[in-house]
């Protein structure tokens, strides 16, 4: 089996396979563009799926480091002003992971409302003439 991430050629889209489209870019950045052909599909996937990992691997990181630090950071006496320079060095990168994948899925759901409105424009200009009597 060969697996290939080449696009295909761009066809014009029926309304449900755009919507499709719209909601497989929300749950997966990029894929959906991607699956209507769309080049930019590659970046808002990168960027979703990178973010996604930087969340992933530094924020289970992140929630080590407070579960170490529990007593320092809930205990009677704690002070979390005094604390929030080191917790900031242990959840800045999780958050930048955030950040990118917001930025991919707001990247990816303008890149779906082109192709609704794309859809749109073709489905009206596919209307069959009227047949009269």
């Amino acid at each position: 089996m060969k697996i290939s991430l080449a696009l295909g050629p761009r066809r014009p889209l029926s309304r449900q396979t755009a919507w499709g489209c719209f909601t497989t870019n929300l749950a997966l950045p990029g894929c959906g563009s991607l699956m209507a052909g769309r080049v930019s599909g590659y970046p808002q996937a990168s960027l979703g799926f990178g973010g996604l990992a930087l969340t992933l691997v530094f924020g289970l990181r992140f929630f080590g480091w407070c579960l170490a630090n529990w007593s320092r950071l809930y205990g009677g006496q704690a002070d979390p002003y005094a604390v929030f320079p080191e917790l900031w060095q242990h959840v800045r990168w999780a958050l930048v992971g955030i950040g990118l994948f917001v930025l991919g899925i707001l990247w990816a759901l303008v890149t779906s409302a082109q192709i609704l409105n794309e859809a749109k424009s073709e489905e009206a200009t596919a209307v069959p003439p009227r047949l009269e009597k």
